[in-house]
């Protein structure tokens, strides 16, 4: 009997429908045979299958069964193909007979005694199953839901317009399927999980001192910029950087689920969480490779920059990092996503990120530093900071100085500025530019920091006086025409802290003032 179901790969981020088609033979000589480009995950499951069937109770063709999966030039990965495969095993058999297989897709790993086990990517497998439902209620037979297992079920049902069937073990789908069991579809409850999950436990109040780069950090948030902070060790630098995320706008629900696509997708959901109700927070080692921070391999999965979409990417000690690790990071700087290409294909990710990386002044950290000597010679710091090339450094808005914290602060009582009191800030410009943005039909930008040259001409309208000492700040500093407008995006932004209009000569000073590698600090 040939039996037919359907399932997906996860291919990226992506879920591509396949279908498994299962043949079984009687009288053939009894073997299983899998066709469609399987991985070894997926070729091993044949040992996994014939154990879950019998220790599940069912009997396992002594037949020859032939598993198909279709386009059979898709390579398929993963171990999701379990479930799939055992029951069109058992129904083309003649074990149960089943007139729903057409109407749901089914995912799951399977354990030696039947259990299903976690799958990844099953968000995303929920989202292309109602894709897929819509697309056939216009001709054709619908979808109407997804079985997954019991473990994955809270993830998948995030997406609203399909059901969601959990499952726990293989007896469970084979009854369901036959109809001996009723299972209700899993509800979406996405604002329990943002009530429960959107919360930090650390704060800005808990640095003593560094009132400046608070501010600073504050203007980068506010316009979304790219930050880099340099000063010597134990200055504060990675405290404030880790903070960060306290203070941007909390995750919309089209945002948290877009970044849970990329964490389920690589497995790193934890458990019991099924939905990323915070922004990311990545910091990599600075050992990394260019593969593990873009993405890569054969089969191109997602790197760093996708991880920390939507929320924050701390790059510490960025001069240690590879040269050409870091000037990979120059398209997805600008364009808010990464493309990696291979010879059979082209896959996109997106990355769109905030950038706050961490340097010492120097190769001892104490280049400028009044309590401490450094034994740098100039040389050395030239060598130490070539190692950050120009066009990176260009493509980060805000450069600040974070100094070692005097002890009368280290020993205050009173707690600096909140993470409450910057987010409101931050609020407040961010309503400031969507209102700003929002008005025009099919405009992308929604922050200061993606204004393109256009839109910088257009909502950057400076004072004459200000206008003038950019004009000199351009001339004395040599900064470059991207360099130029970053100091006017930065500008623009503290305006809009300000609630003002019009660019004045003290926002301009403010944004020149973050140009602190353009500012000859090493001469």
């Amino acid at each position: 009997m040939l039996a037919r179901l359907q399932t997906f790969s996860l291919v990226g981020i992506e879920a591509v429908p396949v279908d498994v088609e299962v043949d079984v033979s009687a009288g053939a000589l009894p073997a299983t045979v899998l066709v469609g480009m399987p991985d070894a995950a997926i070729r091993e499951s044949t040992h996994r299958v014939a154990r879950a069937m019998v220790n599940s109770g069912f009997t396992r063709p002594n037949d020859r069964i032939v598993v198909n999966l279709a386009p059979a030039a898709l390579p398929k990965q993963a171990a999701t193909f379990d479930l799939p495969i055992t029951l069109g095993i058992l129904a083309g058999s003649g074990q149960f007979s089943s007139e729903r297989l057409l109407d749901y897709a089914v995912i799951g790993e399977l354990s030696l005694e039947g259990s299903t086990r976690p799958a990844r990517g099953a968000l995303s497998i929920a989202i292309a199953a109602a894709r897929q439902k819509h697309e056939h209620s216009r001709g054709g037979r619908p979808l109407k839901g997804v079985v997954v297992p019991a473990a994955s079920a809270m993830e998948a049902a995030v997406v609203q317009d399909i059901d969601v069937i959990p499952v726990s073990s293989l007896t469970e789908a084979v009854q369901f399927f036959s109809g001996d069991l009723q299972i209700a579809p899993t509800p979406a409850r996405v604002s329990e999980w943002f009530d429960r999950f959107a919360s930090y436990d650390i704060d800005f109040a808990d640095v003593r001192g560094q009132e400046a780069a608070k501010r600073a950090i504050c203007v980068a948030a506010a316009g979304n910029h790219n930050c880099l902070m340099v000063g010597p060790p134990g200055g504060g630098k990675t405290m404030l950087a880790k903070r960060v995320p306290t203070i941007l706008p909390q995750l919309s629900a089209a945002e948290s689920i877009e970044t849970t696509r990329i964490y389920s997708a690589l497995g790193l959901m934890q458990a019991g969480q099924p939905l990323m109700a915070t922004r990311p927070f990545r910091a990599p080692h600075h050992t990394i490779s260019e593969a593990g921070l873009v993405g890569g391999r054969s089969i191109p999965m997602p790197g760093e920059i996708s991880l920390a979409h939507k929320g924050v990417l701390f790059l510490d000690e960025l001069p240690e990092f590879n040269r050409r690790t870091l000037e990979v990071l120059r398209q997805p700087l600008e364009d808010g996503e990464v493309t990696i290409s291979r010879a059979k294909s082209t896959t996109r990710f997106p990355a769109d990120f905030m950038l706050v990386a961490a340097m010492n002044p120097c190769p001892c950290g104490y280049r400028g530093e009044p309590r401490r000597t450094c034994q740098c010679t100039a040389p050395q710091v030239d060598k130490y900071m070539s190692k950050v090339s120009g066009p990176l450094l260009d493509r980060i808005d805000i450069h600040l100085e974070v100094p070692a914290v005097p002890f009368r602060e280290l020993s205050a009582t009173r707690s600096g500025t909140s993470s409450s009191q910057m987010r409101e800030a931050v609020l407040a410009a961010r309503l400031r530019q969507a209102q700003r943005f929002g008005g025009a039909t099919g405009r992308a930008t929604r922050c200061n920091a993606r204004m393109t040259s256009r839109e910088i001409r257009e909502f950057c309208r400076t004072e004459p006086a200000a206008a003038e000492l950019l004009r000199a700040a351009v001339g004395d500093l040599g900064l470059s025409a991207r360099a130029h407008d970053k100091v006017l995006r930065v500008a623009r932004t503290v305006a809009d802290l300000d609630a003002a209009d019009t660019i004045s000569c003290s926002h301009i000073s403010e944004a020149i003032n973050y140009r602190l590698l353009d500012r000859s600090l090493w001469q």
